[in-house]
């Protein structure tokens, strides 16, 4: 990257740095369990609520514990449960048909990241509904009130309950629109770990290593905060106390509460600090071959942040520490070493794969262009990378020589 590109983006940065104060961040209120909803929609003067999901959500009963509590505090309800593994742009708009069908007055998203992004988006629809999803695409293109939002995880990983950001492809395109807007910020989180239990052990260890993601790049950043590198520092080490555990033992409690604590920890963190190049690769894979969001991550983590070298030291020791797989007597640089050879032996444990098999070579400089452009100027990463240079991580993780 020539100076003045490096000059442009580190500029950028910095500004954004500098208002962090007094940007419009904001937490969403805990409800500790779905019973415990009657009390909101009382508050929130809801009469009819459109709850998104997916299939297997419903399938599982999921929403069950939901829907009684509509249903007991006389609360009109529709479900759409058609949402997909990476939202579209369909997704959303035929969300958005049945909101206004049933003259909805409030969103409820239960599932992972992807039933929140699309209710997010939904939201941002119902404000904007002259407005294209990609044309609120982009940083702050999203600045009236939303509907009132819900946000009930079921997996522990994306921490898309608290963040200002949702992620949708246009499936013509297969191009990824990154909505980042503080209205988008759910207003709720209700956070109960019995609603994890049911998660499948590979979604377990993939949404686990995506809040390791959060928090791993939230701290290495160039725009973290005294309060972001505490909340980073407390999942790292939750995630790797507990998510294996969650991994071997669904019905494991303890574990399950834990990484829902560590995924909305991390999730706080990089909503005020951002992610990096790690993220940047992950959307492209999601939005070219549908590739797993948490899945594309842990298999990148380890390259990029071996890419970064000696800049990161540093913290990737500190980062270990808080794991409990270096010593503080480590050097920055063994204690990093040792941080990543934890990431990996992490995944393999899982039976997370080191590669992903579906990258093609014609499609690497399309989607490193796509990264590219969604990682600078924004992200504040610790080393700028060029397209050329990002293209050198897909041939990795994918194996093409």
């Amino acid at each position: 990257m020539n100076i003045a590109s490096k000059l442009f983006c580190r500029s950028f940065q910095i500004v954004f740095r500098s208002a962090l104060p007094i940007l419009p961040y904001r937490e969403p209120k805990i409800v500790p369990s779905c019973s415990a909803l009657g009390d909101v929609f009382k508050k929130e003067s809801a009469t009819s609520v459109l709850v998104v999901t997916d299939a297997g959500i419903v399938k599982n009963g999921l929403t069950r514990p939901l829907e009684d509590v509509l249903k007991k505090n006389e609360i009109r309800y529709i479900v759409y449960d058609k949402t997909q593994q990476n939202p579209t742009v369909e997704n959303v708009e035929d969300a958005l048909a049945l909101y206004n069908k049933n003259k909805c007055d409030a969103l409820i998203a239960i599932g992972g990241g992807s039933a929140m992004d699309c209710a997010k988006a939904v939201g941002a629809r119902v404000a904007y509904p002259k407005k294209t999803v990609g044309k609120m695409g982009g940083i702050l293109r999203v600045l009236r009130t939303l509907p009132t939002l819900i946000a009930i995880p079921t997996t522990a990983g994306t921490g898309s309950e608290t963040t200002l950001a949702a992620v949708i492809t246009d499936s013509k395109t297969h191009h990824k629109y990154a909505l980042m807007s503080f209205p988008l910020i759910p207003h709720y989180a209700v956070l109960d770990a019995t609603l994890t239990y049911t998660l499948p052990p590979h979604m377990t260890s993939t949404t686990g290593m995506d809040a390791l993601t959060h928090a791993v790049e939230a701290y290495i950043g160039r725009s973290t905060t005294k309060e972001t590198r505490r909340l980073a520092l407390e999942a790292t080490k939750l995630v790797f106390e507990n998510v294996e555990k969650a991994y071997n033992d669904g019905n494991n409690h303890n574990a399950r509460e834990n990484m829902l604590h560590a995924a909305y920890k991390a999730g706080v963190a990089f909503s005020k600090s951002y992610v990096g190049y790690i993220h940047a690769v992950a959307h492209s894979l999601g939005g070219k071959y549908g590739t797993p969001h948490g899945l594309a991550n842990a298999v990148i983590m380890p390259c990029i942040l071996e890419s970064y070298g000696k800049c990161v030291y540093k913290q990737l020791q500190r980062l270990g520490v808080a794991a409990g797989v270096c010593s503080e007597n480590d050097c920055y640089e063994v204690g990093a070493k040792k941080f990543i050879e934890a990431i990996k032996v992490l995944n393999e444990k899982m039976n997370i794969p080191n590669k992903v098999t579906a990258i093609k070579q014609e499609d690497i400089s399309e989607m490193a262009r796509h990264a590219e452009k969604e990682a600078n100027p924004l992200y504040p990463v610790p080393k700028l990378m060029t397209r050329k240079e990002l293209e050198s991580f897909y041939y990795t993780i994918g194996g093409i020589q």
